[in-house]
């Protein structure tokens, strides 16, 4: 599905976030921005997409970036937009359960709405925190239910309106039917963190972002 509306996904973001999926991706790039910096950081864009999350983080810091996403179209945009910005990311396509580094390779590993659509939540953990540095850092961008007077009016969007607009702008039928679902089956924040937890991340914790409607996720690899 995502290979199938590769050359519009950028867009279908921008205009079905009203272009807050700018904002959010900018959120993460400050959360990191001294860590960018460190001489010899390297970054992992999990679930890369087209490269967004990488473009807002390159231009906060230095860092040496690596993009992995299981999509070979998505990918290849993703490289296509950083180079056209003077960047020369190192591109795998993989599996995020299963991913092609070694043990203790990157300093920051940051993820932005794609964690949902892996298949195991918590074997996704393990091997973020396998690829993590000691003291290295993940930072998770992913949709969430808002609670009170906005949760209905966001659910209404959601359900009944998003698809239907994604599907007439993509031009693939059902391109974003899967999306409320995800959103729904996906845990509650105090339960990611916990799984967290069981994964050995210290300190994780949460950001809500625009009244709940996306939630940053926050842990580190102990050090040492």
């Amino acid at each position: 599905m995502f290979s199938s509306i590769a050359g519009r996904y950028d867009f279908l973001n921008h205009l079905l976030s009203f272009q807050m999926d700018r904002h959010w991706r900018g959120v993460v790039a400050w959360q990191f921005r001294h860590r960018l910096n460190e001489p010899g950081a390297r970054v992992l864009d999990l679930c890369c997409g087209t490269g967004d999350l990488a473009l807002a983080l390159a231009r906060q810091g230095q860092a040496q970036f690596f993009c992995s996403d299981f999509s070979h179209p998505m990918l290849t945009r993703a490289g296509e937009k950083l180079r056209q910005r003077s960047l020369v990311p190192l591109v795998a396509e993989a599996d995020a359960l299963q991913l092609p580094f070694p043990d203790d390779s990157f300093d920051i590993v940051v993820c932005s709405f794609g964690f949902r659509n892996l298949a195991n939540y918590r074997a996704g953990l393990r091997e973020i925190h396998r690829v993590l540095r000691a003291g290295g850092e993940v930072g998770i961008l992913e949709f969430s239910e808002p609670r009170g007077l906005l949760r209905p009016l966001y659910s209404f969007y959601l359900h009944r309106i998003l698809p239907r607009v994604g599907e007439w702008v993509s031009g693939v039928k059902g391109s974003y039917s899967y999306l409320p679902g995800s959103v729904d089956r996906f845990p509650e924040p105090e339960e990611l963190i916990e799984w967290m937890r069981e994964a050995s991340f210290a300190q994780p914790r949460s950001r809500h972002l625009t009244g709940g409607i996306v939630t940053l996720y926050l842990g580190s690899k102990t050090a040492g």
